[in-house]
């Protein structure tokens, strides 16, 4: 335990200047590709509002146009009709104004556009809840790693410790050269896994690296002896109801239920009339014409009614009427798909969470036991009644032991994030929360 103080105090530091939680997060909100695309799909997602609502507005264009005409006549009769030569020019515009009266295709799609911003807020919420959870996970991943690693040298410094013991005692003809092989294995063993552990933290930094686009020399572990505290509300039920109707998975099928709805009803309307309001108004001015070289000016203005009905077109909108019932069919499935995937996950969040919590107490009791067997192990070494391999397999159940409790307790964190996005409830307080548990 000396050792491993000696090793925290020179990792100080670096602990100083070390990333928590939070920063780390903002650092992967401004930097994730798949956040940044989930962020102009809500953008582009939110444009389906106007375009809804255009449908319903008037129009108004603007044509113009400029002619050149070079007619050469030539008569079979020039007694009657005389052959010639004529060029003329036309200028002209047209100002056209439309307003739909009665299209019930445009309004169902105008409602369509309504759900359609609601599924791409809920797919951002989605994408953002995953990438709370991925920083999570990574941050505590590359944590363990670290942990694992200081273990693993803390332990080969003790079994260091002891192989220059147990030779000291076979020199002396305290002990048989048994106790300095048996140390020996124990020390080449924890150097192989200290390499390997030094791999894995590689990798682990690595992968926090692709979601933030930075490097951490460090990053904040959480504080000694911290209490976990247990989902809230405690029932699981609570949480398989949330997770039922608020999680972003089933917000997303039901728009797109929605969706389907009313396109089974804009394909039926497809059938009925339409009905606009229609005014024109435009000017041509000729220097000329097919039939006189005489210049005009002409203006012209209109206004009506114009009256369309579908009446034949070869069975394709009855067939898309089909098509969207069957698709509206399908997405039924699919919403209640979304629904039980989302209450067994939000199920397992929670056990695991429970689980969790009670694994740790039961580690920190094992801390315990683990460190006062090797107290008394090592004292029954001195006094001649335990041998060699006896403190070696003290000290690696006391180490393993810590390191299955660091475990335990980031598990469990990640575990409590999962459930909250289960039930569409995690938000960047939550990570606050978390990172209020760090050493500071």
């Amino acid at each position: 335990m000396a050792l491993i103080a000696v090793f925290i105090a020179v990792l100080l530091p670096a602990a100083a200047s070390a990333e928590d939680l939070l920063r780390v997060y903002r650092d992967a909100r401004g930097y994730d590709a798949m956040y940044a695309a989930a962020r102009h799909a809500l953008e582009a997602g939110r444009e389906k509002l106007p375009q809804g609502r255009a449908l319903l507005l008037p129009t108004l264009s603007l044509s113009a146009n400029t002619l050149y005409t070079d007619l050469d006549s030539n008569s079979r009769n020039p007694a009657s009709a005389p052959s010639f030569e004529r060029d003329f020019r036309s200028h002209g515009y047209l100002l056209s104004f439309a307003q739909p009266l009665y299209r019930e295709q445009n309004s169902l799609q105008y409602s369509q556009a309504e759900f359609q911003v609601q599924q791409a807020e809920a797919s951002f919420g989605l994408v953002g809840q995953d990438l709370m959870v991925r920083v999570a996970q990574s941050y505590f991943d590359a944590l363990a790693a670290q942990d694992s690693l200081a273990f693993i040298r803390a332990q080969k410094a003790a079994i260091a410790e002891q192989l220059a013991q147990a030779r000291r005692n076979f020199e002396v003809g305290a002990a048989t050269i048994t106790d300095t092989h048996e140390a020996k294995a124990r020390f080449d063993l924890s150097a192989a896994q200290e390499l390997a552990a030094q791999s894995d933290l590689v990798n682990k930094r690595r992968a926090l690296k692709q979601i933030t686009g930075k490097e951490y020399t460090s990053l904040k572990p959480l504080r000694p002896q911290v209490q976990l505290a247990p989902p809230n509300p405690a029932r699981m039920e609570d949480w398989v109801d949330l997770a039922e109707k608020r999680s972003y998975p089933v917000l997303i099928q039901e728009a797109q239920i929605e969706i389907a709805s009313l396109e089974v009803k804009r394909n039926r309307a497809a059938n009925y009339p339409t009905l606009d309001l229609v005014v024109t108004h435009g000017q041509t001015s000729l220097t000329g014409s097919a039939f006189s070289s005489v210049a005009a000016f002409q203006t012209s203005s209109t206004v009506g009614l114009q009256f369309a009905m579908p009446i034949y077109a070869g069975g394709a909108l009855r067939s898309r009427e089909r098509e969207a019932a069957a698709n509206h069919e399908k997405l039924k499935q699919d919403l209640e798909n979304a629904r039980r995937s989302s209450e067994f996950s939000s199920g397992q969040s929670y056990l695991a969470v429970i689980n969790g919590i009670a694994q740790i107490a039961a580690l920190e009791q094992a801390l315990i036991s683990s460190q006062s067997a090797l107290d008394s192990t090592r004292v029954g070494y001195k006094v001649g009644v335990r041998i060699n391999i006896d403190v070696l397999n003290a000290q690696q159940q006391l180490f393993s032991t810590e390191r299955d409790l660091a475990l335990a307790r980031y598990n469990t964190i990640n575990s409590h994030l999962r459930l909250k996005a289960a039930a569409g409830a995690l938000r960047e307080d939550d990570l606050e929360e978390v990172n209020r548990v760090l050493a500071q």
